[in-house]
């Protein structure tokens, strides 16, 4: 087996059974993002304990690649410390934006994503969740007016 298909079935498995589905209520901080060209919509909820982010979910619908970088997001991001996950961020959207980009440290499972870059169309929806994640971090939860984060 090729990395490539490797790393399609990672996808392909987060997509069809995606883990972290769902909200957190109640939750510390919460972001949504759209993506209005493609039509992908999601929220992101998340609970801090000190430091950590000790538990995250998404929630809303979007195409494959959205819907498994969210769940893979979810995977890697939850009991990290916040400056780790800030970093996950900043590693990540290179990921997809660099040609080039050589991770400075371990992604694991989020490889996966670097084949999107091939594909600058679908770039937007394989980050919508981390910018939407990023959001939520950024600004704690208000319930009647979560942040909004749109990919145009």
């Amino acid at each position: 087996m090729e990395i490539r298909d490797l790393y399609r079935d990672v996808i392909l498995d987060h997509n069809r059974s995606p883990r972290n589905f769902g909200r957190l209520d109640p939750a510390d901080a919460e972001a949504v993002g759209h993506n209005p060209l493609c039509g992908d919509s999601l929220s992101v909820t998340v609970r801090f304990e000190g430091d950590r982010l000790s538990e995250l979910r998404f929630n809303g619908q979007g195409c494959a690649i959205s819907v498994a970088s969210a769940s893979l997001m979810s995977e890697a991001v939850s009991g990290r410390p916040l400056g780790e996950v800030e970093a996950l961020y900043r590693e990540v959207h290179a990921l997809l934006t660099e040609p080039a980009h050589v991770p400075g440290i371990p992604l694991g499972k989020l490889m996966a994503l670097a084949g999107v870059r091939e594909f600058p169309a679908r770039v937007k929806c394989a980050s919508l969740c981390w910018h939407t994640l990023h959001a939520a971090l950024t600004r704690p939860a208000h319930p009647s007016a979560a942040p909004a984060v749109s990919t145009e």
